[in-house]
């Protein structure tokens, strides 16, 4: 079935999602309010499950924020084994390649429905041979939130991983041994989950400032360490030296240069991929030439807006995850460095979120096709590589989506005629920039009309691809499985997109 704006919904919805795709914020009834007086602390994981009574059948969130080097999520997770409970709901803001453990819970049944924002390493390998018996959904960072505070995700236990919580059971992620800085994905499952158990390696007396407020904290389990922070880092977040990706970065700072949209007070936002660091990086060379000081950049954030922060090029960063341990070293000691939920970030049910605010943002892509939708969750035989994070909600509420990439990735084509996945409609993308063409979306004939005679060298889409097609020759289609494991979920609630089996007959 596909709704007016081209969004696919199941006609049979998965058991634990709301068939109302539409919900309202005023049913954000669920926040608890009748928490114990005061927080318990433990030092034993066995004992918490013991005290919550978990059972068989309940769901269960964490956040992401120590990235690959999370070590909560296998903490528990491997109690769930010990104990062999059944058809395990999942709901993590994220699953990262060391989250190993999670192979032989789905294979043997103890986990059977995941929701999360992004997959990836063997976990997500075995979901796309569809071994995991109930079904995968993947929200966006704002849709998780908006899932979450509406009532279409409820969690039973949250447990959140807290670098340091102090005696009243508040939390901040800035100090401690295992610092990560902000707490931003991880908001919501405080707020609204039925339980929540702080797990954290250090304790203090009193934190003079938190982020995550003791009033909704049940437990605080206190264990030897709950990460490793150099696994934040868990890509490489320097900036490109392939001249195919400084070309393209190049072109895109010179083009929203042109499109006037860097000037005093514009915001943007960029992934953290190497190539989207570059167009940072000529972003800043033209701000310093022209003397521009921008309103603020949003995101995950890495060093590079740091350092624009610490030398006057931005006024503000709002910041919902940090991407490496510089920005966490920031987030600390800056205070216009500014933490934001996923609900602010990006929550479509918010009045108005950061996501809404940006002039601009400029993004990657696995695949795009004739249409300007994106696939940032598949590879090109339909294996999860990944998911939709921030992509779809930033593209929807930036006035200006642009998408970065090489026409060919391991002699694979970017632009297809169909993407294998859709993670962000192409009616949220306007323009796509390769080093050898930039594609206007036909949606946007105000950009085409102010690129009109400009040296950039414009192509439609179509024409890009054919330019491909004689580099490349045509792909082999991949015909997709009949057995669905999963579905995209837009930012609203509806679905985009079916997830299916890897099909091994091609």
């Amino acid at each position: 079935m596909i709704n007016g704006v081209g969004r696919f919904i199941p006609d049979n919805l998965d058991p634990f999602v709301s068939s109302d795709n539409f919900l309202t914020k005023e049913r954000k009834l669920i926040s608890k309010k009748n928490k114990q007086s005061k927080t318990v602390f433990l030092n034993n994981l066995t004992e918490v499950f013991d005290i919550l009574n978990i059972t068989s059948g309940m769901t269960f969130s964490f956040h992401h924020h120590l990235r690959n080097g999370d070590q909560v999520i296998q903490m528990v997770t491997n109690e769930i084994g010990r104990r062999n409970l059944q058809n395990i709901h999942l709901a993590p803001s994220s699953i990262f390649p060391n989250y190993t453990n999670l192979v032989d819970l789905i294979r043997n049944g103890n986990v059977t429905d995941i929701h999360t924002n992004y997959l990836n390493g063997p976990a997500a390998k075995l979901i796309s041979e569809g071994y995991l018996r109930g079904k995968l959904v993947m929200n966006t960072h704002g849709g998780r939130a908006r899932a979450i505070e509406s009532g279409d995700l409820l969690i039973d236990v949250a447990f959140i991983a807290c670098p340091v919580v102090d005696k009243n059971g508040n939390g901040h992620g800035s100090f401690g041994k295992s610092a990560c800085g902000t707490l931003g994905y991880a908001v919501s499952d405080l707020e609204y989950a039925k339980k929540v158990v702080l797990v954290t390696d250090t304790v203090v007396e009193e934190l003079k400032d938190y982020q995550l407020d003791g009033q909704y904290v049940d437990y605080v389990l206190v264990i030897d360490s709950i990460g490793e922070r150099s696994g934040i880092v868990s890509g490489t977040t320097e900036i490109t030296k392939d001249p195919i990706g400084l070309k393209i970065a190049k072109e895109c700072a010179n083009l929203l240069n042109f499109l006037g949209l860097i000037k005093n007070d514009f915001s943007m936002q960029t992934g953290a991929g190497k190539t989207s660091l570059a167009v940072v990086s000529f972003v800043e060379d033209i701000m310093k030439k022209n003397k521009i000081v921008g309103s603020f950049a949003s995101g995950g954030i890495t060093k590079s807006y740091v350092d624009m922060l610490e030398n006057g090029l931005f006024k503000k960063l709002y910041d919902v995850q940090c991407f490496d341990l510089e920005a966490v070293a920031s987030f600390a000691k800056n205070e216009n460095h500014i933490a934001m939920s996923a609900s602010e970030y990006g929550n479509p049910f918010e009045k108005n979120p950061i996501c809404n605010k940006l002039d601009f943002v400029v993004l990657g892509a696995t695949e795009i096709d004739l249409d300007f939708n994106v696939n940032v969750t598949t590879d090109s035989l339909g294996y999860l590589i990944g998911g939709s994070g921030g992509h779809a909600d930033i593209a929807y509420g930036a006035d200006v989506t642009i998408i970065i990439s090489p026409l060919i990735k391991s002699r694979i084509p970017i632009i297809k005629e169909k993407v294998m996945t859709v993670t962000t409609p192409g009616s949220d993308v306007d323009i796509l920039i390769t080093e050898r063409g930039i594609a206007i979306n036909p949606l946007r004939k105000d950009l085409k009309e102010k690129l009109k005679g400009s040296s950039f060298p414009i192509f439609e889409i179509g024409e890009l691809l054919e330019l491909t097609h004689k580099i490349t020759g045509v792909p082999k289609d991949i015909k997709s499985d009949e057995k669905v494991i999963g579905y995209i979920e837009y930012r609203d609630g509806t679905y985009l997109d079916c997830l299916r089996k890897v099909n091994y007959e091609y």
